[in-house]
């Protein structure tokens, strides 16, 4: 399992017509060969910062099957005129040994955040 970490500056403005847009562009990305779950999460103390993180099987998932994907083309249009600047976006791998017990994720609560439960902005399109 991969984690993608993608941390979100939105333009100064912008948050509320980012979020109803990632409501409807999360449906893209959940229905992309290899993807387990994704998180979009606000910033507390930084007004218009949010990470983004998406669970896939394999690196090449993202970097290939989404991306190179038509879809990407649609999430692209949908999402990308919301950021300043560009994100940089990252790939992790789990740490053997250096989880919770119990936990079969990268991500806390990671139960909540497939593709029919709610979470902060849920593939439910629900928000918390």
């Amino acid at each position: 399992m991969i984690l993608e970490a993608a941390p979100l500056h939105v333009r100064a403005g912008q948050e509320p017509a980012f979020e109803d847009a990632f409501r409807v562009a999360q449906r893209i990305i959940a229905s992309m060969p290899g993807y387990r779950s994704h998180r979009l999460e606000r910033c507390i103390e930084r007004p218009g910062e949010y990470l983004l993180l998406v669970e896939w099987d394999t690196l090449e998932a993202h970097e290939q099957g989404f991306r190179g994907s038509p879809g990407y083309q649609e999430w692209k249009r949908r999402l990308h005129h919301f950021y300043e600047p560009f994100p940089t976006v990252l790939h992790y791998a789990a740490v053997d040994g250096a989880s919770s017990p119990g936990s079969g994720s990268a991500m806390p609560d990671a139960a909540n955040t497939s593709r029919t439960t709610d979470s902060p902005l849920s593939a439910a399109g629900k928000p918390a």
